[in-house]
């Protein structure tokens, strides 16, 4: 467990992190734990654009980077919309840490993955290089169409779930602009899954090859 000092057995999420190393300094006994400090990708948008399809597309196709999709740990209990589902990111991260220290970068897909404030403000976050967020989005009547489509038992066509959807769909256009650090968008209006997981492909290997992991 990457948060237990080995040292002194003391448990900490919140490590000083010295980048010389990197070292993860435990505040109880100084003691300096060198880890990979890699960086993270994360793939959001609203429910319909196409996150899960495209990461099943994905998968065994970028040995370079270990793709997971963020709805296979949820659990009701992180239903908590107050703090933004604080303790679902911190989990992931949490995850995504363990995960990197085998020299991979992890891919992270998950709706609220591709806002940069659900994980810039974890404690978790600290533990990565740089955070990059592409979202995938769509026309809000294609998005909406998707929705209804689903089988009855997603639940996908209720009446207050579909507007969700395009509100936060809308959401991603309108911020791009503004996030901090960027936003990548993929509109997968009309795109097939093929076509749209070679857009995300080859974001993924750009990230890569900017950050010298390829």
């Amino acid at each position: 467990m990457f948060n237990v000092c080995t040292r002194c057995g003391a448990y900490h999420a919140d490590k000083f992190i010295d980048p010389d190393g990197p070292y993860a300094i435990c505040p109880e006994c100084g003691y300096a734990q060198p880890f990979r400090q890699l960086p993270l990708l994360c793939v959001g948008g609203p429910s319909g654009g196409g996150k899960s399809a495209i990461c099943g597309a994905l998968l065994g196709q970028v040995d370079e980077a270990v793709l997971l999709e963020g709805d296979i740990l949820w659990r009701p209990e992180f239903a908590q919309p107050a703090d933004d589902y604080r303790s679902f990111f911190e989990m992931w991260l949490r995850v995504a840490k363990n995960v990197s220290q085998s020299g991979r970068p992890v891919v992270l897909f998950g709706a609220g993955m591709g806002v940069p404030s659900n994980i810039e403000s974890c404690v978790e976050r600290r533990y990565f290089s740089q955070v990059h967020y592409l979202a995938l989005v769509c026309e809000d009547e294609v998005l909406a169409a998707r929705l209804r489509e689903r089988p009855a038992w997603r639940n996908a066509g209720d009446p207050e779930w579909i507007p969700d959807q395009v509100h936060f769909n809308q959401w991603f256009r309108q911020h791009q602009a503004l996030a901090d650090p960027p936003l990548t968008l993929v509109d997968t209006t009309d795109l097939s899954v093929d076509e749209a997981a070679g857009q995300v492909d080859g974001w993924i290997r750009s990230v890569l090859v900017d950050g010298g992991l390829r």
